[in-house]
């Protein structure tokens, strides 16, 4: 057996000294610096877009020109563009004298203070039209408190200056320079980011985009598996800690590994104690409610269902795992044959993050009756009943989807055994999704806003994949509240969150139930028409390329485009 080779610390505590430097010089910068050198990141992500997305489509196993390439589009430059755009929006409202938050956004909704956080621009409205998140406050929150907690880097509560780890994720392109702006503009840290082995090729493109805040020693780049993880995560000079992964990765850095660790885990003795922030994934469920679904209907919603499941071959924290849906509503067989049809006509591509091919093993060695489709990567396993299934105690992370049927004779009975099903019997509370038809809610009120209130979940997505919350920079990602670092679940602390609000219980997103202009009809009506990042949408990769355009360069002669584009789709 090879040697593993030994770890060469020495760049590493060069970066975590420069950083040392450079933190005081951050802490600084005053405001309108501060917003000039984001407004400079976005030509440089306009000039990196091309490369950064063919890059990742081939680490991925396809073309750069492939449909599949529209997630690299969203999941990298766009998202990145759109989060730099929604802290430009809020720290201009700051230097121009205004509260952070408009005063009209904030209300009371179930006894609890909301803030309406999207859309917050003209553009917004225009371009996901129809769409709109709230931020929930913890119980007891106050609309003063609120927007006197609010963005209090920039309000007379500056963080001390300190230097961050950031361990990137190797997943999603965009979660790494993601975290670097929190880090930076949200709580005035500098940051050392390691990249993940599994898309470390990614390094040369963050580098570009954060060329100055690198120059003026802010911001370094490292990379390193396991071992330059645990260097770092103990080094004297890191001050703060913030990782995307797993419930594995926490507790080996906070316990240790070895005999000891759950020893340490119970006396809740750590072997680190620094300040610790985390995102860490679980089996996340999609709620189908019963409803007076028509054909088109069954259609799109099975497209948006398959969407969460195979965006990134499922290697997503909140990729749909398990379709909680009605044992006796006569739409459930509809939903799963329409399911199947996407399934079985979307091309063929394979799940490439290391382990997949074995944890799709174990879902077909748990249930042989799994549906393969195609590249046998694509599972469906249409009926789960054990309440000890791995499917429903362990993050696949890769495109398998688990239904289970539950009672209830109506949409009220129904929401009340899901809700108690995904807060109970589920590991996670990252994100959920669900799907109400506008007239059931209508009709049943009480009980989806019942519904809304009570599922614990850090982003809440009706009629929207909670996936959305991830890219629009103004939604605070993160677990619902109440973890612990002896039991992590899904990680502790909100990332991104452009309003930089505090008191943060869960986003609650919202989206048309059916697409321009039939929404006309369902009663969502809106001007948006099938998202471009639905996998089965025949233009999304254009689309996405234009939207990204625009974001990195918002003039009115890109619109046209975008539409065109968008409405082909």
């Amino acid at each position: 057996m090879t040697a593993a080779p030994a770890l060469d610390a020495a760049p590493l505590d060069l970066a975590l000294s420069d950083l040392r430097e450079g933190a005081g010089s951050w802490t600084a910068v005053p405001l309108p610096e501060r917003i000039a050198l984001l407004e400079r990141t976005l030509p440089r992500i306009a000039d990196g877009a091309p490369g950064m997305v063919a890059d990742a489509a081939r680490a991925k196993g396809y073309d750069a020109d492939s449909g599949w390439a529209a997630e690299d589009w969203v999941a990298a430059p766009w998202a990145l563009a759109q989060t730099v755009g929604a802290y430009l929006h809020v720290l201009r409202r700051l230097a121009a004298g205004h509260d952070p938050v408009p005063a009209r956004s904030v209300r009371t909704r179930e006894g609890r203070t909301v803030v309406g956080v999207f859309p917050a621009t003209a553009t917004d409205r225009l371009l996901l039209n129809g769409f709109t998140a709230e931020v929930w406050t913890l119980p007891g929150t106050t609309r003063e408190q609120l927007m006197a907690r609010a963005a209090g880097e920039y309000r007379g509560r500056p963080g001390e200056p300190a230097v961050a780890l950031v361990l990137g994720a190797g997943n999603v392109a965009a979660i790494t320079p993601l975290d670097i702006l929190h880090k930076l503009y949200a709580e005035g840290q500098v940051v050392l980011a390691k990249m993940n082995p599994v898309n470390a090729y990614l390094r040369p493109h963050f580098e570009k985009v954060f060329a100055e805040f690198v120059e003026r020693g802010w911001v370094r780049f490292v990379d390193g598996g396991a071992a330059e993880g645990a260097y770092l995560t103990t080094h004297e000079e890191v001050d703060t800690i913030h990782v995307t992964g797993s419930e594995r990765t926490h507790d080996a850095i906070v316990w240790g590994t070895g005999a000891r660790a759950e020893e340490r885990r119970r006396a809740d003795t750590p072997v680190n104690d620094k300040p610790f922030t985390s995102e860490l994934g679980g089996v996340s469920p999609c709620i189908v409610t019963p409803g007076p679904w028509s054909a088109a209907d069954f259609r799109f919603q099975a497209e948006h269902i398959v969407t969460s499941k195979l965006n990134n071959s499922g290697h997503n924290c909140v990729a749909s795992q398990i379709l909680l849906v009605p044992r006796h509503w006569n739409g459930t067989e509809r939903l799963l044959a329409e399911i199947r049809h996407v399934l079985r006509a979307l091309p063929q591509r394979d799940d490439y993050y290391p382990g997949a091919a074995d944890r799709l093993d174990s879902v077909t060695g748990a249930h042989p009756e799994a549906e393969a489709y195609d590249d046998t990567c694509r599972l469906l396993v249409p009926d789960i009943t054990d309440a000890d299934d791995p499917m429903l105690t362990d993050e696949v992370f890769a495109s398998a989807l688990g239904v289970v049927r539950l009672p209830g004779d109506d949409a009220p009975q129904f929401l009340r055994a899901a809700t108690e099903f995904a807060n109970d019997k589920l590991p996670g509370t990252l994100g959920a999704t669900l799907l109400v038809h506008p007239r059931t809610e209508r009709a049943h009120r009480a009980a989806v806003d019942e519904a809304v209130a009570a599922l614990r979940y850090g982003t809440l997505g009706v009629n929207c994949w909670s996936a959305f919350g991830f890219l629009l920079g103004y939604t605070p990602w993160g677990a619902h509240p109440g973890h612990t670092r002896q039991d992590i679940g899904s990680g502790i602390g909100f990332v991104h969150n452009a309003f930089m609000l505090e008191d943060i219980e869960k986003t609650v997103l919202r989206a048309p139930f059916a697409p321009a202009p039939r929404g006309l009809f369902t009663g969502s009506p809106s001007l948006s028409p099938r998202p471009p990042y639905f996998v089965t949408n025949r233009t999304g990769r254009t689309t996405m390329e234009r939207l990204t355009a625009y974001a990195t360069d918002p003039s009115a002669s890109r619109l046209p485009g975008v539409f065109a584009s968008a409405l082909r789709g």
